[in-house]
């Protein structure tokens, strides 16, 4: 065992070594020039063909360097309170929290920051923003030295005009700007505490709303608001504001900042572009927002200029031609359009549409906009049928492939007009108030017995929503998924109404998802950016993370193209068939419930797109989707109008150097399920009878109607009730509802309004249908 005196050298000796290490480190570590570190520069954006889109970013973001006289006190004190109440006090760093960090990251934990104002301002100024030991060592030893050098004034001037807070602003005078409008000298009290908050992270506490899940604009204005009055309180605390003035500021309320003001240089469709390359940059990149809004990037996207213009120009002529707010200002007031078009095979997104002026209207109508899709999600409902198949009515709900039954295109179900919603083993379906459902088709038509290309042709919703429920939700669901839309995008799939299209995802996920029936089921995930330079070279390509999946089973994919052709040549799209007159063309419309949007999506082999539109103030604080009867001076609006008219414009220009290239031709697939019984022909008594002259009553038994054929799985639904219902039906239904397209058999859109949901007029899922009175 080795002696007390052995353990008290070696301890001292360790410690020493430390001390030693920290004065070299001391000594070695140079301060860099605060100028050359703290620029913000500007990010220059590529077209695919790699010429210059547009210069943004950094640069463009009104940077100004103010003075500490020029930054109210009451800013001061809301900062150092909520992130480093001993600022005034401490050497520049804090041991305890910087041991913490560094253990945690020493030992492979999530970098943390452990950080003092110095700390944070050093951070901005001379290092970058990763988060690795180094760093943080570097950090810490210039702190120290910063701290001993510069007075406290200037080390919280230099923090304040530094940090990023949000909406492209660098510094406090740029922040004071871009939230209240005003310069940084004029902010109360109560914007300075809100301001401070933001420093804790912009993308979460701006109650405009940030990126990504979990940073809506309610989410953040209830983080900002907690943490605004958190500032408050820490500023009475340490005696730098009064508790009876605290009181006044709440009780005057939170405040609000004004909507974010886009860059002048993001006029027209640019500044979508931007956004969407920046959003992707910071979700799938390992550049941070703040490292991407230091600027100093060369980014190159896959946006086609020439498809860029060609879509602009499809939607303003359209839109030009037929709406006029002066004239309709009841019904053409606050239209919407937004579009998407993505390459099969690749994902590359070649174009979009995100609104009239990102300067303007700020939202990209692209994106999630929270509008549902109607029937255009009604190819993920056969898409599912022939690769799950249908349940065995007799056996459990959870089936193996081989209790399954695949379905051909060519199977026969229910056309019919208010048919019972029922489970897949012929029970009624019941929502969660024990109600029967009825679903409604489009002009209340009853189609009879049809097959689902024919029930696609004319988007008839009771088929497909009863072959939903034959199926699976579930695996309808996962089938949407595997698509490419985003589990996020898909909410009330426990609803049977989920089959014809409660679900909102954006026009770019929908273009993407149709792009992978497309590509015969292989599944690209939707990109905007190929690759990132900075100074020092390439930092990102796409080709890194590229995958390509076979989402769809190929022999699914094609049929599913092979019944949405018949759509564009026969059915409800025929809009688009100049297109398909000169490539082979798929596609769908859709019409969702309330005629409050509208969809056109279809695809040539090469190229997907998909156009939405719909109503809503996007000034309002609370926006709410708004009916489109009369718009445009139509009865009503449904994804063969408009939209198609939009989506056949513009592919005509953006396939015009394209070869034409077939569709595979799709194999037999499935069994022909549901196969009516033909009625016999009348028996040789029955045609005695009418001929005797007898009028004495016969003695046989008059004909019965014809038995189920038993091996028919009809939906699979019990022959009884189908010919109970056809013959009309005693409930009346007259609350049914929809979710589809007008025009040839789309849904219904006379339904009383499920209800106000901000961005979603989803609901309550079972809404979309009526009950039995």
């Amino acid at each position: 065992m080795p002696s007390w005196k052995q353990v008290t050298g070696t301890c001292l000796g360790f410690f020493g070594l430390l001390v030693a290490t920290a004065g070299i480190g001391l000594w070695a570590v140079q301060i860099p020039d605060v100028q050359k570190a703290a620029a913000v520069q500007k990010n220059v954006y590529y077209w695919s063909d790699d010429t210059q889109m547009v210069i943004a970013g950094g640069g463009d973001k009104n940077r100004q360097i103010v003075d500490i006289e020029e930054i109210p006190q009451s800013m001061q004190n809301a900062v150092v309170a909520a992130e480093n109440a001993t600022f005034w006090d401490d050497n520049g760093v804090d041991p305890m929290g910087i041991a913490r960090a560094v253990v945690n990251m020493a030992m492979g934990g999530s970098t943390q920051s452990g950080s003092t104002i110095t700390q944070q301002y050093v951070k901005n100024t001379y290092l970058s923003q990763e988060q690795t030991l180094k760093r943080k060592i570097t950090e810490l030893l210039i702190s120290v030295k910063v701290g001993g050098i510069e007075s406290k004034e200037t080390i919280l001037a230099g923090y304040l005009n530094t940090a990023y807070y949000g909406r492209g602003a660098y510094g406090i005078e740029a922040a004071a700007r871009a939230y209240y409008n005003k310069s940084a000298l004029d902010l109360d009290t109560s914007e300075s505490a809100f301001l401070a908050a933001t420093l804790n992270g912009p993308n979460l506490y701006d109650p405009a709303g940030g990126q990504g899940p979990g940073a809506s604009a309610e989410e953040n204005t209830e983080r900002a608001t907690n943490r605004w009055k958190f500032a408050l309180r820490r500023m009475v605390e340490i005696d730098k504001l009064d508790q009876s003035e605290r009181q006044e500021i709440l009780a005057k309320g939170f405040p609000e900042p004004d909507k974010p003001r886009p860059a002048t240089n993001k006029a027209g469709q640019i500044g979508y572009l931007t956004d969407l390359a920046d959003n992707y940059i910071v979700a799938n990149t390992s550049l941070s927002r703040t490292e991407l809004d230091r600027g100093g990037y060369k980014i190159h996207t896959t946006f086609d200029k020439k498809k860029m213009a060609a879509l602009t120009k499809a939607v303003e002529k359209v839109e030009k031609e037929n709406i006029d707010e002066k004239k309709r200002p009841e019904t053409d007031k606050y239209v919407q359009f937004g579009g998407a078009s993505v390459e099969p095979k690749t994902g590359k997104i070649k174009a979009i549409y995100g609104g009239s002026d990102a300067t303007v209207h700020f939202t990209n109508n692209a994106d999630y906009t929270g509008v549902q899709v109607g029937s255009t999600f009604k190819p993920f409902v056969l898409s599912a049928a022939m690769e799950y198949g249908i349940r065995d009515p007799d056996l459990p709900p959870e089936q193996t492939p081989e209790q399954r039954t695949i379905v051909s295109p060519k199977s026969i179900y229910d056309g019919d007009n208010e048919l019972k919603v029922k489970n897949y083993d012929g029970t009624i379906w019941h929502n969660e108030k024990d109600e029967e459902w009825h679903q409604r088709n489009d002009g209340d038509e009853s189609k009879g017995d049809i097959d689902l290309r024919t029930a696609m042709q004319f988007s008839t919703n009771t088929p497909y929503i009863q072959l939903a429920m034959d199926v699976g939700l579930d695996k309808v669901r996962q089938t949407a998924e595997a698509a490419g839309i985003k589990k996020d995008n898909l909410p009330g799939w426990r609803s049977p109404s989920f089959a014809l299209g409660t679900s909102a995802p954006s026009a770019i996920r929908l273009a993407g998802a149709y792009a992978t029936f497309a590509a015969s089921g292989k599944q690209a995930e939707p990109y905007s950016v190929e690759s990132i330079e900075s100074k020092d070279g390439e930092v990102w390509n796409h080709d890194e993370v590229a995958k390509v999946k076979q989402g769809i089973p190929a022999d699914v994919a094609d049929n599913v193209t092979d019944v949405l052709r018949t759509v564009v040549q026969e059915g409800t799209g025929t809009a688009a068939k100049p297109v398909d007159a000169q490539w082979p063309t798929a596609g769908k419309t859709g019409t969702t419930d309330g005629n409050k949007s509208a969809w056109f999506a279809g695809y040539t082999r090469q190229l997907s797109t998909a156009i939405g539109m719909f109503r809503v103030d996007d000034q309002a604080k609370k926006q709410k989707f708004l009916e489109m009867y009369g718009t445009g001076g139509q009865k009503s609006i449904h994804g063969a109008s408009f939209p198609a008219e939009i989506w056949t414009e513009y592919m005509l220009s953006a396939m015009k150097d394209k070869s034409p290239q077939q569709f595979p031709e799709p194999s037999d697939l499935g069994t022909i399920v549901g196969e009516p019984t033909p009625t016999p022909p009348p028996s040789p008594t029955e045609t005695e009878e009418e001929e005797s002259p007898d009028p004495s009553p016969t003695t046989e038994a008059p004909p019965t109607s014809p038995e189920p054929d038993p091996t028919s799985t009809c939906r699979p639904l019990d022959w009884e009730c189908r010919q109970n219902e056809n013959g009309g039906n005693e409930n009346g239904g007259e609350e049914n509802g929809g979710s589809g397209d007008p025009g040839g058999g789309e849904p219904t859109t006379e339904q009383p309004d499920p209800g106000e949901n901000e961005g979603n007029e989803n609901g309550n899922p079972g809404a979309w249908f009526g009950s039995s009175k």
